[in-house]
C-alpha cells in the first residue's frame, strides 16, 4: 500500500458515490479493440531492497562523471558543482515553492530571481533579463518570436553554427505565426559566411550562436553591421554560458537580445534536463520579452521588496497581446545557477573560464602533434573544438569508451563534409593526462 494508497474499502466507497458497480465498468466506454485483454508482461513484485539493488546495477551500466572522464559537450556541459549548491538549493523553503502567483508572499523566491536577472545582465552586457525560460532551445525560439513582434517581419536568418536541435525547435515555434527560417553556410575555417546575401528588408533578426555548435568563435561585429544595415535585430545564442565570463559581452558588440542555455552554472547534466533558458535584451524591447520579470521596490515602511514588474502572458493580459504562453520560469534550476554564480563571483568565474580555454588550447596543440589526428577548422575556439580522426567518429569514440572516456560527439550526422571527426569539449574536470589518454584513443595509437 506504500505506492497505491486506496484500500479496497476506499475503492468501494468511491464507486458507490459515483454510482458505478465496478472499476471495470469505468472503462466500458473504451472499445474492446483498444483495451489490453491480457495481463501486463511484468515480473512479480519485489522488495524495496531488491528494487534498489536492480536499479543500482542498471545505473552502473551508464557512463557518468563518476565512472568516466568526460569530453562530451555539444550543448550540455560537464562542470564541477560545489557542494553548497546542492545543500542550499535543497532547503525546504526553496524545494516546496512553485511559482510566485502571489508575489507579496514569495519574497525569497522573487529575490533569487532578481539576483539572477542582475547577474545575467552583467554577463551579457544588456539592460534587462527575464526570470528564465525552460531551456536554451525554447529561449532561442522565444527570442525569434520577440524579434518578429518588434519588427513585424517574418524572416529569421540563422548562422551556420546554430545548434541543430535549436534549429529544429526554432522552426517549430516560428512556423505557426508564419515565420521563415533561412540558414547561412559555413566557411572553410568554421565560421558563418555570406550573411549579407541572405538578409533583406523582410528579415526580423539574425541569430548567431557564440561559440558556434562546432566550437568556433563567430564574428559578431560583422553580423551586427549586416543587421543594422537592414533594420534587423541581432540575437546572440549562447549554449556554453561559461564563455560569457571570458569573451567580450555580446551586448557590447551590438547584440539586441542574448538567449541560450545556462546549464553550465551549477545545473547537472541530468540526461538532458531539466535545464535553464536565459534571455536578456535592451531596455527598449522590454515589453516584448516573454515570461516574467521581477523588479525591486520599497514597501510602505521603506523596506526593500520585490514584485512581478512585468509578466505579459495570457493569464495577465488579453490573449492577443500576450508575448508568450510561458506561465512559469525554471525556478529551481535558476536558484542553483544563482547560488553557483554567487559562490564563484566575477573573479572565480573568469578564472574558471580561463582554465577551460587553456585546457582546450593544450589539447589542440597535442592534436597537431599526434599522427592520425587533425584540426579541420582554423577559427579560434573557447573550450570546444573539432578533431579529425583516422577511421570514423564512431570507431574512435568506441576506443575512447573502452579506455574509460566519453570522448565527444560523432559529427557524421551533423558535419560529414569535415570527414571522420568528433566534437571534443575540455572543461575543468579533465587533466592534461586525461587529454593525452583521449587523443591516444582517438588516434588508435594505444599509447
Amino acid at each position: 500500500m506504500r505506492f497505491v494508497p486506496n484500500t479496497n474499502a476506499d475503492v468501494a466507497t468511491m464507486l458507490e458515490r459515483i454510482g458505478v458497480p465496478s472499476v471495470e465498468a469505468l472503462f466500458s466506454p473504451i472499445p474492446a479493440r483498444a483495451r489490453l485483454s491480457r495481463a501486463l508482461d511484468l515480473p512479480p513484485g519485489a522488495s524495496e531492497q531488491e528494487v534498489l539493488a536492480e536499479l543500482g546495477t542498471l545505473a552502473g551500466r551508464d557512463a557518468s562523471l563518476a565512472s568516466h572522464r568526460y569530453f562530451l559537450g555539444a550543448g550540455v556541459y560537464p562542470h564541477f558543482i560545489p557542494a553548497a549548491v546542492d545543500a542550499l538549493a535543497s532547503r525546504a523553503e526553496f524545494t516546496t515553492s512553485y511559482t510566485p502567483y502571489q508575489p507579496e508572499i514569495s519574497q525569497g523566491t522573487l529575490q533569487a530571481i532578481f539576483e539572477w536577472q542582475t547577474m545575467i545582465c552583467g554577463l551579457t552586457g544588456l539592460d534587462v533579463a527575464n526570470a528564465s525560460l525552460y531551456d536554451g532551445a525554447s529561449a532561442t525560439a522565444e527570442a525569434a518570436l520577440m524579434a518578429m513582434r518588434l519588427t513585424r517581419r517574418p524572416k529569421i536568418v540563422i548562422s551556420a553554427g546554430l545548434h541543430p536541435h535549436y534549429r529544429d525547435v526554432l522552426g517549430t515555434y516560428v512556423g505557426g505565426p508564419g515565420g521563415k527560417v533561412v540558414s547561412a553556410t559555413r566557411s572553410q575555417d568554421g565560421r558563418t559566411c555570406a550573411l549579407a546575401s541572405l538578409v533583406d528588408e523582410e528579415t526580423a533578426c539574425i541569430i548567431v550562436q557564440q561559440p558556434a555548435f562546432l566550437g568556433v568563435l563567430e564574428d559578431l561585429a560583422a553580423a551586427e553591421a549586416v543587421a543594422r544595415e537592414h533594420g534587423a535585430l541581432l540575437i546572440v545564442c549562447v549554449t556554453e554560458a561559461l564563455s560569457l565570463a571570458l569573451l567580450r559581452a555580446p551586448g557590447d558588440l551590438g547584440a539586441d537580445v542574448v538567449c541560450g542555455e545556462a546549464q553550465s552554472f551549477g545545473v547537472p547534466m541530468g540526461f538532458g534536463g531539466p535545464h535553464l533558458g536565459l534571455l536578456a535584451a535592451r531596455a527598449a524591447h522590454v515589453r516584448q520579452m516573454p515570461g516574467r520579470l521581477v523588479g525591486e521596490t520599497v514597501d510602505g515602511q521603506g523596506r526593500r521588496g520585490f514584485v512581478l514588474t512585468l509578466s505579459t502572458r495570457e493569464q495577465h493580459i488579453r490573449r492577443e497581446r500576450a508575448t508568450s504562453n510561458i506561465c512559469t520560469n525554471q525556478g529551481l534550476m535558476l536558484l542553483r545557477a544563482t547560488i553557483y554564480l554567487a559562490l564563484l563571483g566575477p573573479r572565480g568565474l573568469r578564472r574558471l573560464a580561463e582554465l577551460n580555454f587553456a585546457k582546450a588550447e593544450y589539447a589542440k596543440a597535442q592534436v597537431a602533434r599526434t599522427p592520425g589526428l587533425r584540426l579541420p577548422l582554423a577559427a579560434p575556439t573557447f573550450n570546444e573544438f573539432v578533431v579529425g580522426v583516422p577511421d570514423s567518429g564512431a570507431a574512435a569514440l568506441a576506443r575512447a569508451q573502452s579506455a574509460g572516456i566519453v570522448g565527444g560527439l560523432d559529427l557524421a550526422p551533423y558535419a560529414d563534409d569535415l570527414g571522420p571527426a568528433v566534437l571534443v569539449c575540455t572543461t575543468e574536470l579533465v587533466s592534461r593526462s586525461d587529454i593525452d589518454r583521449l587523443l591516444a584513443a582517438l588516434a588508435g595509437s594505444g599509447r
